[in-house]
């Protein structure tokens, strides 16, 4: 999920709530947040809780039957910080939680000191985020230390060798999803991913793509996925604020406000839009909601 902020640049629950409704009605099957593309460092400690409570009850007041799973993030840039987001998402009960690593992943024996002490603060299935140097064998020996590690969200390294390898060293993991936006998502798929973590603004095109595949019509699912690529472009192309740009075309946020830093290549000048416009109006027969 990407995080919405006023003109003032306050958190805006209200939009953040709108965008759990979108998410529910264009059929994704869970939610996640808040991660790297939504903003979380940017976010201050009580805006982190605040937003996850806004995102828990909102979810609770869509129809049951196709409620989507809530993750809730819960990585501090300290063990003790970290720990205090898992014993609040514990009081929330969320379907699960997710944490990116400390420093990028280098200190393995730091990743097992921080990783143990979020499972034993929250009893709900762990989900490590993978980045930078985090290796799968590491992943795999903290998943038979970690009781409530899970899954993976797969995004340090080349996405489809490593997807290989997880599946070659056998089924100590429930599942492992990739990130990156999924450029090569039905590869992914095919090498036994159980699917992706995207950006929301054009989610809607991941499920249809991934229902086709799951169901045998690989045709279909590349003939959809093809589409989705042309947003996948423009999402890496314009960072965050891109993103927040197709929500905005779609009705969902009302700006494209920003605290996190874009590089000098994602800057959202008036020639961006114009390029997401021309995307999204070419792609939006192909939307769900």
């Amino acid at each position: 999920m990407q995080t919405p902020f006023t003109d003032s640049g306050a958190l805006d629950l209200e939009t953040l709530a709108r965008e759990v409704q979108f998410l529910h009605r264009v059929g994704v099957q869970g939610m996640t947040w808040p991660q790297m593309a939504s903003e979380w460092p940017q976010l201050t400690f009580d805006e982190r809780l605040a937003g996850a409570e806004a995102i828990m009850r909102a979810n609770k007041a869509v129809d049951r039957a196709t409620r989507p799973a809530v993750v809730i993030g819960v990585q501090a840039n300290d063990i003790e910080t970290a720990v205090k987001y898992a014993r609040h998402a514990e009081k929330l009960s969320p379907d699960a939680i997710i944490a990116i690593p400390l420093n990028q992943g280098k200190d393995e024996a730091k990743q097992m000191e921080y990783y143990s002490a979020i499972g034993e603060a929250c009893s709900r299935p762990l989900i490590v985020q993978t980045v930078g140097q985090m290796s799968v064998d590491l992943v795999l020996r903290m998943a038979k230390q970690i009781p409530t590690l899970r899954y993976a969200k797969d995004e340090a390294g080349a996405t489809l060798p490593r997807l290989t390898e997880y599946a070659k060293r056998g089924q100590i993991l429930r599942g492992v999803f990739s990130g990156k936006h999924g450029p090569t998502f039905l590869d992914e798929l095919a090498r036994g991913a159980v699917g992706n973590m995207p950006a929301a603004g054009f989610a809607d095109l991941y499920v249809a793509s991934w229902k086709a595949w799951m169901a045998g019509q690989r045709e279909e699912a590349m003939e959809v996925f093809s589409k989705t690529l042309l947003l996948i472009m423009d999402a890496q192309a314009y960072g965050v604020e891109g993103q927040k740009y197709i929500l905005q075309l779609r009705g969902v946020f009302p700006n494209t406000k920003c605290r996190r830093p874009e590089t000098e290549s994602q800057v959202l000048d008036d020639q961006a839009r114009e390029a997401i416009r021309r995307t999204v109006n070419y792609t939006k027969r192909w939307f769900k909601a």
